[in-house]
């Protein structure tokens, strides 16, 4: 008979989580699940939501005929830098929020199933999170909404929707896929090399800043199809929906692939895209399971 898991907050106990989620074979149901890890499922849902607010909000204040910067900044190309510097430094403060150092920061769900692909999460905390990552982006278009009033809605900004470009819907599809491919192998690389992990954040910032500047009039730079349901389901505009739910998932699910032949199989140390912090880990944690065998007593070898 199964016993019941210590659920720890983190910092001492640990190890000792380690130790009882091994016992148990590291399977656990959904109420289990549900019961240890709810706050790292209503962060996920808060950081996308406050990603999309963030999104909405600055995409009005760009692109709604009424704002001052649009009258101000006649230019698309510097209108779309500047949303990319915004919603680069969004993604970077998210990563390095109290939350996002505790949640891992993915508020994607194909960041999610691609740690999944990789080990690195278990089955009902995958599916959790990306039910929360839904509605959070639902929650944070419609808080955006309520607070901007009818200007999200304006057909200038439509609840900051992404859809194809002018080149049609089969190069939306692989520059998703490719952006997607980039954004997670970088993400894979970095932050397992020890020289370069602590800057994870800001080198995930710096491609999502330029994807908006660069890719955006291909596809609108989505790369997350929870973020892409979010404004869908507000603007009623379904319009090649299968491109931003399957594109972003199968390019970084391919850079999973890439990853393990580069390191030969081995897989990542943690989901965490921000993991030297003193914040509990509820992955298969490669650094916690390190810290906890470092502090297993080893018997002395004695002399006959």
């Amino acid at each position: 008979m199964k016993t019941m898991v210590n659920c720890e907050t983190g910092g001492a106990g640990s190890a000792q989580r380690v130790r009882e989620m091994t016992a148990q074979g590291d399977e656990w149901g959904a109420l289990e699940s549900l019961r240890c890890h709810w706050p790292e499922y209503l962060m996920e849902a808060g950081e996308l939501g406050l990603f999309m607010f963030s999104a909405c909000a600055f995409a009005t204040l760009l692109q709604h005929p009424a704002s001052p910067i649009r009258n101000v900044i006649g230019s698309d190309v510097l209108r779309r830098v500047l949303m990319g510097v915004a919603m680069g430094t969004t993604a970077v403060a998210i990563v390095m929020s109290p939350w996002g150092k505790q949640s891992g920061a993915h508020f994607n769900p194909a960041v999610t199933l691609t740690f999944y692909r990789l080990g690195k999460v278990k089955a009902w905390d995958a599916v959790f999170y990306a039910i929360a990552q839904f509605l959070g982006a639902v929650g944070g278009v419609a808080i955006a909404a309520a607070v901007l009033r009818g200007a999200l809605a304006h057909n200038a900004v439509r609840y900051a929707v992404t859809i194809p470009g002018i080149y049609g819907n089969t190069i939306a599809f692989v520059a998703e896929f490719a952006i997607s491919f980039g954004l997670m192998l970088t993400v894979l690389i970095v932050s397992n090399r020890e020289t370069l992990a602590r800057y994870t954040p800001y080198f995930a910032g710096v491609l999502v800043a330029a994807y908006i500047c660069f890719e955006a009039p291909l596809s609108g730079m989505s790369m997350n199809p929870a973020r892409t349901f979010g404004s869908a389901f507000h603007a009623a505009y379904w319009h090649a929906l299968w491109i931003y739910f399957t594109a972003p998932p199968l390019g970084m699910l391919a850079a999973a692939e890439c990853f393990l032949r580069i390191r030969r199989g081995v897989a990542p140390r943690c989901a965490k895209l921000h993991h030297a912090n003193n914040k509990r880990c509820i992955f298969r944690c490669g650094y916690m399971s390190a810290s906890s065998e470092a502090a297993t007593p080893v018997p002395m070898m004695t002399q006959k």
